[in-house]
């Protein structure tokens, strides 16, 4: 077998490495954040680009902490918080995920069906409700690992934003200087879309998600009991770094190109203002072509399909969590009734919400701002458990971790004060 030491960068195990780091990656490109990226590129051109590369480093040690944390504790965010905190602290928490992830879950629903539309595949409204049930169906009826294997693939269409930003041949010596060079956010309308893009990068439903994961791929392996799931090896943490680094890397690289494409064509164009996902894609069509206009669209059905059951199943996994009941993707209905139950009330809430007539577009930034004020809220939580020895079962995070992840809080709380101010 090929340990860590005779192997660390070979490409066989890189390749076997990737799995739960990949897929919440992948999920951070939801339609939230698709909208979020081509508002900033629409309203403020190039000139946050680099954003990209500061939420790369950021965004990596966040997840692998809460990596680590449901890797060694043997629990998901909200059970390694209950060891800590009062549990009607947890309940708050909890109750705001939902209701962030409904929010984002209509809006996503909402956008995937306008998409739908535009392939010609009939009315919007009717799309919404089947992406909404099959979504649901589908991970109450399937298992884990069959739930996991398809996300990790789903992530491949990210690539269609990357392709959509090669077809403009924009100038690249230009772009690289706008990427290098972080401008100071001026005005409401930057700080908003500052925090906005914070916030849907470093997103809560993705810090409870990642440790849900780590504790659903334990019992996958057999290990149904707590005591079982405690503790992780060298190896198994080395091979997580590895899996993190890479879904956040192309998480943020497609961000990149996201604000890339839309600054090329639609901020170049005058068109500052998208109202909805439908506008964005046909004022892109004009400006670059059919092709783009395709895997714009596409992009959002693809990244729809990968996201709605991680915002669902990680308000799910923080109930459960909170309230000891039975859970996971890996239970059958009749034994995990409740986990299923509030599964299906942020499925079922999402698809009313599209009936309420609610601009998606706006719903979507709105999220990812919300979401950008509540995150650093639970950063300090996750820094306070992985800071634990007794709690992480000795494996606590590193001191550069905790300070990487420390600077993220306090760059997230400023950013959220600076736009309140500006109010």
């Amino acid at each position: 077998m090929t340990t860590s030491t005779t192997a660390p960068f070979s490409v066989r195990r890189i390749l076997r490495a990737l799995g739960p780091g990949v897929t919440t990656g992948a999920a951070d490109d939801d339609p939230s954040g698709v909208a979020t990226y081509s508002i900033a590129g629409a309203q403020l051109g190039t000139s946050l680009l680099w954003t990209a590369w500061l939420t790369w480093p950021l965004m990596g040690a966040v997840q692998m902490m809460n990596a680590r944390i449901g890797m060694v504790t043997g629990m998901g965010l909200a059970g390694a918080f209950r060891t800590k905190f009062p549990r009607w602290i947890v309940g708050v928490l909890s109750l705001a995920l939902l209701v962030a992830n409904v929010i984002n879950i209509g809006s996503d629903l909402s956008g995937m069906g306008d998409a739908a539309e535009m392939l010609g595949a009939g009315s919007s409204r009717i799309y919404v409700i089947v992406f909404g049930v099959g979504i649901g169906l589908a991970c109450i009826r399937l298992r884990y690992h069959q739930i996991a294997s398809v996300l990790k693939w789903l992530a491949l269409v990210l690539f269609a934003y990357v392709i959509t930003a090669f077809i403009l041949e924009p100038d690249w010596p230009t772009v690289m200087r706008a990427s290098v060079t972080p401008s100071w956010p001026s005005g409401k309308v930057a700080w908003e879309t500052l925090v906005a893009i914070l916030g849907t990068t470093i997103s809560p439903y993705l810090f409870y998600w990642q440790a849900g994961q780590e504790v659903e791929e334990k019992k996958a392996k057999g290990r149904r009991m707590l005591v079982q799931r405690e503790g992780a090896t060298s190896r198994e943490l080395a091979d997580r770094r590895i899996d993190v680094g890479v879904g956040t890397f192309f998480s943020n690289m497609v961000m990149f190109f996201i604000i890339l494409a839309t600054a090329l064509t639609l901020h170049k164009a005058g068109i500052t203002r998208i109202s909805s996902t439908r506008e964005a894609a046909e004022a892109l069509r004009p400006l670059a072509g059919d092709f783009a206009y395709w895997l714009y669209t596409l992009g959002i059905v693809g990244v729809g399909l990968l996201a709605i059951p991680t915002l669902a199943g990680s308000a799910s996994y923080a109930f459960a969590e909170t309230f000891d009941w039975a859970y996971g993707l890996d239970q059958r209905l009749r034994k995990a009734g409740s986990f299923y139950a509030v599964f299906a009330f942020a499925i079922l809430a999402g698809i009313a919400l599209d009936f309420l007539s609610v601009n998606p577009i706006k719903a979507l930034f709105w999220t990812a701002v919300i979401n950008g004020v509540l995150a650093p809220f639970l950063l300090v939580g996750s820094l306070i458990i992985a800071s634990d020895r007794k709690i992480m079962n000795g494996q606590t995070s590193s001191l550069l971790s905790r300070a990487v992840v420390g600077l993220t809080a306090a760059l997230m709380f400023g950013a959220a004060i600076g736009m309140f101010v500006l109010q």
